[in-house]
């Protein structure tokens, strides 16, 4: 008799912390978001400086991810040579308060190596 495998969990169902950590987690998303927040309004080229070590199919895909949920804002002008630039949305600015909170709950935990620090990362003062 052949059993076949069954998610033990509809994919629909998920604890508020997953959902977070899908949307704003990972490697990249953190930190074009703050990227997007310390810079403003963007064009690819302009993100893709910042990101010095993400190369552009990564770049362009976690975009994507970022602008389906809802985080980023793309926004096309029709004019020649074409113009696109990107931005945080309400939701992605609202993220942007938690990431900060991370960075400074990291920082009293992760050594410091001033020598790789990255460009696009900027200290989180709180008062």
């Amino acid at each position: 008799m052949l059993i076949l495998y069954q998610k033990k969990m509809d994919t629909d169902i998920r604890c508020p912390l997953e959902y977070g950590l899908t949307v704003f987690g990972g490697k990249w998303k953190s930190r074009i978001i703050c990227v997007l927040n310390s810079l403003g309004t963007l064009r690819y080229s302009d993100i893709r400086k910042e990101m010095s070590n993400i190369t552009d199919a990564v770049l362009a895909s976690t975009l994507k991810e970022l602008i389906k949920e809802g985080l980023v804002e793309r926004k096309s002008y029709d004019e020649i040579p074409p113009k696109v630039v990107y931005s945080l949305t309400e939701k992605g600015q609202s993220v942007v308060p938690i990431l900060q909170n991370i960075c400074a709950w990291s920082g009293m935990f992760f050594k410091e190596d001033v020598e790789n620090e990255m460009t696009q990362c900027q200290r989180c003062d709180h008062k």
